[in-house]
C-alpha cells in the first residue's frame, strides 16, 4: 500500500487483506493526520471512511502500551461499533492493539472491568461512553486521538452535549471528525472544540480533492 512511512506490520496486514492501493481519502489525508492536526473530513462511506480511521489509529499507536486508552472513537450505534472492531482485528492483527467496544445494550460494570485490564483503543456510542467517563475515572490524559465518526448523524440526535463534555475532559489530543455532509452544526462544533481545524472535501464521482483551512468568521 503506497502510503508514506506506513508501519510495516500494518502494511503487511493490509496487503494480506487485499488492499494494495489507498483510496483518495486515505492517500490525501495521510500526512495531515500523521502531523497531529485537527481535521474535518467530508466523504461518502464508499471512499473508505471507516478504514481510514482504523489504519490511522493503528499507525499512530503502533502497539499495545500501558493501561489507559490512547484512542477514543465515538460512533453512532452498536452496528458501527461491531464493524469497526472487526476492521481492527483484520488490519491490526500484527500490531496487537487492545481494542474494546461499548454500546447501550452492554453491561456497564462488565465493560468497566474489562477496560481496567488495559486497552489501547476504546470504541463506543456517545451515550455509553459519556456514562462510563462520568463514573469510571479513566486517565484521559493518555488519549492521543479523539475521533467522531458520522458526526452530523450524531448531532441530529442531539449528541453534541455528550461529545463536548468528553472532549472538554481531555487536556490535549488530536480531534478528527468524519461526515458525509458538512452543516453549520458540524462547523460550529469543530470551531468549539478543535484547534485551527483543517477541512477536507472528497468527491466520489470525479475524485477531486479540496483542502481548505477554516477561516475566522469573526
Amino acid at each position: 500500500m503506497f502510503l508514506k512511512k506506513i508501519n510495516e506490520k500494518l502494511a503487511l496486514a493490509l496487503e494480506e487483506a487485499g488492499i494494495n492501493e489507498p483510496t483518495e481519502l486515505q492517500k490525501e489525508s495521510w500526512s495531515t493526520i500523521k502531523s497531529g492536526a485537527d481535521c474535518v473530513f467530508l466523504a461518502d462511506s464508499d471512499l473508505g471512511k471507516t478504514t481510514t480511521i482504523v489504519i490511522n489509529v493503528i499507525q499512530r499507536l503502533e502497539k499495545a502500551f500501558e493501561e489507559s486508552p490512547r484512542a477514543l472513537i465515538i460512533v453512532k450505534d452498536k452496528t458501527k461499533v461491531v464493524e469497526m472492531m472487526e476492521l481492527f482485528r483484520k488490519y491490526g492483527n500484527y500490531n496487537n492493539l487492545r481494542v474494546y467496544g461499548v454500546y447501550e445494550q452492554g453491561d456497564i460494570d462488565y465493560d468497566k472491568n474489562q477496560i481496567s485490564l488495559g486497552i489501547d483503543v476504546l470504541i463506543g456510542t456517545a451515550v455509553k461512553l459519556n456514562d462510563m467517563f462520568s463514573s469510571a475515572g479513566f486517565d484521559v490524559n493518555r488519549l492521543k486521538m479523539f475521533i467522531v465518526d458520522d458526526i452530523e448523524d450524531q448531532l441530529k440526535v442531539r449528541m453534541e452535549t455528550k461529545i463536548v463534555r468528553m472532549s472538554d475532559s481531555i487536556a490535549k489530543t488530536q480531534r478528527l471528525f468524519f461526515t458525509d455532509v458538512i452543516t453549520d452544526r458540524v462547523e460550529i462544533l469543530a470551531d468549539k472544540i478543535m484547534v485551527e481545524p483543517v477541512f477536507f472535501e472528497f468527491d466520489e464521482e470525479d475524485e477531486e480533492f479540496n483542502e481548505e483551512e477554516e477561516t475566522d468568521n469573526n
